[in-house]
């Protein structure tokens, strides 16, 4: 089954489809999602040490998504 390309997290606490996308914290990068007010959910359970290697995990989908609460 092919995966979403939305935020699941972010769909559940905000009600809006935002589109998947490469970011980054403190702790590293990450698949996330955000809005016009900045960052709204971090959907990998994995941070990535490059940009790279997430935009590589999320292309491909290699990566973990984090449970839904």
């Amino acid at each position: 089954m092919p995966r979403a390309s939305f935020g699941e997290l972010a769909l559940f606490c905000t009600g809006k489809q935002l589109p998947l996308e490469v970011l980054n914290s403190a702790a590293g990068h990450y698949i996330g999602t955000r809005n016009a007010e900045g960052p709204v959910s971090r959907e990998s359970r994995e941070y990535f040490r490059s940009f790279a290697a997430a935009e590589r995990a999320l292309a491909r989908g290699g990566w973990s998504q984090l449970a839904i609460p």
